[in-house]
């Protein structure tokens, strides 16, 4: 009888050079976070998990064992058909599950019996999450922070956007939440935006992809934050660095932010009765007579004058009483003035920082 083909341990330190990364959890599992760049082929959907788990608390180890043997079998079978099978023999796929343990010892089994050179991750997801957690809390000290500070509508995405496209490194952690960091900003994706930010793992998984994308020669600009953005948080070691980094303060025109934020929010305005609804929201702190009087404006659409009367009663103040604190650096900040939020003005805004901050560092 031939002698079962090896199948290798790699570890976290380990994961590039694979044709592909499988993991083999269950569905949710993959949804709440996962190795950049892996598959999901799961060897137990979400109900199967479930069912085996029960039966191993309620019923027998051995019963679940037998239960789960016959599911993973079945589901790997069914991946090979619809897609291992195209695989050439020299394919090398990396094999990971919770630990590293029989899930993917299953998995890993099997296509190592075919004769695919097959490794499995020593400690599985569990030993990835340790080693994102571990880096998140020395990475930020790696990179000189820029912070692009200013009031609600003053163009602080636009510009970090800008930034990116021209050539700057930037770390946009509301593209990453998916959420623009305001209380309306959950309307970015639409009515169920809410359940559209990623989890808080999967946040911090692609925190540490963009830094470790970063060169740390090299200013990282990032947008002035509160400490959470929606319902997520900004790691604690990334937010300590953050507010004591150098700042850029952006200063625009009234009139200039009011267009910008119809123009940036121009989704939460085509979907008016969420809008109405998210104002409630307001409530708390500017009365009902006030939120009612902007959701009139809502009706008669009139946005423009909505958006200005926010900006005055409640983002400004905000920001006022805690924009320049919670930033040790806002006070001595570098002042950008700019009379319009177009598209040109924020382009050569972007240019102009760059150029003169290759110029600091030229030096």
């Amino acid at each position: 009888m031939a002698a079962q083909p090896p199948i290798i341990s790699a570890t976290v330190e380990q994961l590039a050079g694979f044709d592909a990364l499988i993991d083999v959890r269950s569905p949710a599992e993959f949804a709440e976070d996962h190795i950049p760049g892996a598959a999901s082929f799961p060897v137990l959907d979400n109900e199967e998990r479930a069912r085996v788990g029960t039966m191993y608390q309620q019923d027998s180890p051995f019963a679940a064992r037998k239960l789960g043997a016959a599911l993973v079998a079945r589901n790997i079978a069914q991946h090979l058909e619809r897609d291992f099978h195209r695989h050439p023999k020299h394919w090398k796929p990396l094999v990971y599950c919770w630990r590293g343990g029989q899930r993917s010892g299953s998995m890993a089994t099997v296509l190592a019996q075919i004769g695919w050179t097959v490794s499995q991750l020593e400690g599985g997801y569990k030993a990835y999450r340790r080693k994102v957690i571990a880096d998140l809390a020395v990475l930020p000290a790696r990179y000189e922070f820029i912070v692009l500070h200013g009031p609600t509508g003053s163009g602080k995405t636009a510009l970090l956007e800008a930034l990116c496209t021209s050539g700057g490194q930037v770390l946009n952690l509301e593209a990453l939440a998916q959420h623009r960091g305001s209380v309306l900003g959950a309307s970015m994706l639409g009515d169920s935006a809410p359940d559209s930010q990623p989890g808080q793992k999967a946040f911090e998984t692609q925190i540490r992809e963009a830094l470790n994308a970063c060169d740390p020669a090299r200013p990282v600009y990032v947008e002035s934050e509160s400490r959470r953005i929606g319902k997520l948080s900004i790691p604690g070691v990334l937010f300590d660095a953050l507010i004591a980094s150098r700042c850029l303060r952006i200063v625009a025109p009234l009139e200039a932010r009011v267009a910008h934020l119809l123009e940036r929010y121009g989704d939460v305005y085509r979907h008016p009765q969420t809008l109405r609804s998210r104002l409630e929201f307001f409530v708390a702190q500017h009365g009902k007579n006030a939120v009612e009087h902007w959701q009139q404006l809502v009706d008669a659409g009139r946005f423009g004058e909505l958006a200005e009367a926010i900006v005055r009663a409640h983002y400004d103040p905000a920001y006022r009483r805690g924009g320049d604190s919670l930033y040790r650096h806002a006070h001595e900040a570098q002042v950008l003035e700019l009379g319009s939020l177009d598209s040109n003005a924020i382009i050569g805004a972007a240019h102009a920082i760059l150029h003169n901050s290759g110029n600091r560092h030229a030096d």
